[in-house]
């Protein structure tokens, strides 16, 4: 097994890239008239902005809030890591992993049949006897854990703009969720797309604060 010293160094490495990622996205938002992550994208009479790419700024911002997650991660195990270094009693039995944020903070409010939501395939696993049972679709109700990338860390207010940035960047591109449907995880695959009714996922989605 690896030593607190190596994962320390290894996690070292991974966050310096991720914040060399981080920078190369900053830079292309920056290029495109200033852009950040909540600047319009369409102008004053409502059309898409012609100053800029906007599939650059959108995909930029995906990646911004994708890698922005994963630094929060890894600087968490590197915390761990280095706690061990300096006292070994606090070595783990196992190298340290990025702890995964399991609270909802979406709700699916209503799927329409036939939309790429009702349409997604899930999967449940039961953790009593890990029993895996297949079914098809978003269903109302379904509490939403992570979206992608995306988790409750991913929101500063109770917009849900990131999400609809993903979906928008995902067009025709599966994304992976993890809902809770009454108290058990369902792990998803979502592809957002045209298919004759409103939006691409064909569900709405409200934000959702925990009791």
């Amino acid at each position: 097994m690896a030593s607190p010293a190596d994962i320390a160094r290894s996690l070292i490495v991974q966050k310096e890239s991720i914040e060399a990622q981080l920078q190369a996205q900053a830079s292309i938002l920056s290029s495109n008239a200033g852009s950040t992550l909540d600047s319009p994208l369409i102008d004053a009479d409502g059309f898409p902005r012609a100053d800029i790419d906007i599939y650059a700024v959108r995909n930029a911002r995906v990646r911004i809030l994708e890698l922005r997650n994963d630094l929060t991660a890894v600087m968490n195990a590197l915390a761990l890591a280095l706690q061990s270094v300096y006292n070994p009693a606090l070595a783990p039995v196992e190298s340290p992993q990025p702890s995964i944020n399991s609270k909802p903070f979406a709700k699916v409010d209503g799927v329409s049949p036939g939309s790429p939501a009702a349409e997604a395939v899930s999967r449940a696993f039961l953790s009593i006897n890990d029993i895996l049972i297949w079914s098809q679709g978003l269903q109302r109700n379904d509490l939403v854990v992570k979206f992608g990338s995306l988790t409750q860390q991913s929101f500063s207010s109770s917009s849900l703009k990131p999400l609809v940035e993903v979906v928008a960047a995902h067009e025709n591109r599966s994304i992976p969720l993890k809902v809770l449907r009454s108290g058990q995880p369902v792990f998803l695959s979502l592809t957002p797309k045209s298919w004759g009714g409103r939006g691409l996922l064909g569900c709405h989605i409200v934000p959702y604060s925990p009791p």
